[in-house]
């Protein structure tokens, strides 16, 4: 594979932390449903300590989860590998029509 050009680093950049961003998002949400009960509701202790372990385990694999099944779907090599050509003048459907 030859040098990747500057366009295609950042593009690589902006998926990374597009990855890490939708990952720890989706990770909060997680944790907070699993829980949120617990802030809601008067419970023993036993069911509280339960309840945010049971939230901590669940984010902590929903966070790598996410990062991957991202960044499995970026394409590797070319940059817009993949993608249809841009029509040459704005307002056409097909390239040169």
């Amino acid at each position: 594979m030859g040098a990747r050009t500057q366009a295609q680093r950042d593009e690589t950049t902006v998926e990374i932390g597009y990855a890490l961003f939708s990952a720890v998002f989706a990770a909060a949400v997680v944790f907070g449903a699993v829980a949120g009960p617990k802030l809601m509701f008067a419970m023993p202790y036993a069911v509280e300590r339960g309840l945010l372990l049971a939230a901590v385990a669940a984010a902590a694999l929903v966070l790598p989860l996410r990062v991957v099944t991202v960044l499995r779907r970026f394409p590797r090599g070319t940059a817009r590998r993949g993608l249809p050509d841009q029509p040459s003048q704005p307002g056409r459907t097909s390239p040169d029509s």
